[in-house]
């Protein structure tokens, strides 16, 4: 039987990573060689296979230009006191934050050590005309109370969901007041923060076969910026930086949000049901997912479930034939590369079909945001989620053939 903690195999990974780096010049470069990270500037590298993809770290040299550290973008914001804005009950792969072995339940606690004991309000939207100070009447600014530091532009309707209002939320989705929180921490200044406790119940994927027992959290991530909402999401990751936040997300079972308005938070028995909070719920994940992990597929069937995502007509244009081309042979690599790991089956279709949706297919960002945070914001909010629906469903078809 084998536990798939993703936190675990995450941490091992990055090790391997940052020890192979150190090692020698030649198999960072060989690295580059394999497609695993390419530069992305000065120094600068993306991850682009494993565990941590789509993470950015910087390598240091020495006087003779060789490797000799490399600085991952942790992204975690620091306390007044100068340490790392975390609270975690096991340590984190880059070593940072405020560590309590097994974890606490006291609210207070994690509160104080994560950074997150401040609370959030609005203050009118000022600005200057002619000399003159004037007010914009259909917007407010969200500000820390206790820096007063500005964290973003919202409507006059919006209503703070405060930190701690994430914890006890938390507290009455799974009905437990003694819960012990995993995670907690803080990103861009109070932007962003997570939370996260672990969920009783695991999920067990073809038990007599790959055996993938995944263990389950329950995060929520709240926005003080204005531009994003509180959302839960039913996860395999633990967050504990800004990394592992995205990771969070990208990979949700499920998720439910919220906008910040007043009473957001109690609507915690729609939340439990988009949530699926319960031991059927589970069930019925787990008995899918086997179900696709237990059905072999040929590369044909995978061309036709592509089809069906994305039809080209018969009279499609040069250029649309092109890019279908494009996608289908990204869609072909990254199908070869799940099968290696689980076997040519309906769930290596699946994953290789949402890891395209989430890393890999195009995205046209507005001019205020690089390509990079504009996917980012899409995979948050859940833009392809229709279409990963749509995929799970048309392979679920496979299973019953």
């Amino acid at each position: 039987m084998t536990v798939t903690d993703v936190n675990t195999a995450f941490a091992a990974e990055k090790t391997r990573q940052l020890d192979t780096a150190r090692q020698q010049q030649r198999a960072f470069q060989a690295r580059i060689d394999r497609g695993e990270i390419r530069m992305i500037g000065a120094d600068r590298y993306k991850v682009l296979t494993g565990w941590d993809r789509g993470e950015v770290f910087t390598v240091t040299r020495n006087t003779q230009g060789q490797i000799d550290g490399i600085i991952a973008q942790h992204g975690l914001d620091e306390r007044a006191d100068g340490t790392i804005a975390l609270y975690a009950s096991s340590p984190a792969w880059h070593g940072l934050g405020q560590i309590i072995p097994g974890g606490t339940t006291d609210i207070d606690e994690v509160l104080a050590l994560s950074g997150l004991d401040f609370k959030v309000t609005t203050v009118p939207a000022l600005y200057e005309w002619q000399g003159e100070m004037r007010e914009h009447a259909d917007q407010r600014h969200t500000v820390r109370t206790d820096t007063g530091a500005a964290l973003g532009a919202v409507g006059r309707k919006y209503c703070p969901i405060q930190n701690r209002q994430g914890f006890e939320f938390l507290q009455e989705l799974v009905g437990r007041f003694d819960v012990v929180w995993e995670s907690a921490g803080l990103l861009r200044g109070g932007k962003r923060v997570f939370i996260s406790i672990r969920l009783p119940e695991t999920v067990t994927v073809d038990a007599d076969g790959i055996n993938d027992i995944v263990v389950p959290y329950v995060a929520v991530m709240n926005d003080h910026s204005g531009q994003g909402q509180f959302q839960c999401v039913v996860t395999p990751w633990r967050p504990v930086c800004a990394n592992t936040e995205r990771f969070a997300v990208r990979d949700a079972v499920t998720r439910w949000a919220v906008r910040h308005t007043a009473g957001a938070t109690s609507e915690i028995k729609e939340a439990r049901r988009t949530l699926g909070l319960s031991v059927q719920y589970f069930e019925h994940f787990a008995a899918e997912e086997t179900a696709l992990a237990r059905t072999d597929i040929a590369v044909r069937d995978f061309h036709d479930v592509i089809g069906d995502l994305w039809p080209l007509d018969d009279d499609a244009t040069d250029a649309k034939k092109t890019n279908f081309a494009a996608r289908l042979g990204t869609l072909d690599e990254r199908f070869r590369t799940e099968t290696e790991r689980v076997g040519r089956t309906a769930y290596a279709a699946e994953r290789a079909i949402t890891g395209y949706l989430d890393h890999v297919a195009p995205r046209r960002p507005p001019k205020s945001m690089t390509e990079e945070v504009f996917r980012a914001t899409a995979v948050m909010e859940g833009a392809d989620d229709e279409t990963k629906s749509k995929a799970h469903r048309r392979l679920l078809t496979l299973t019953r053939a």
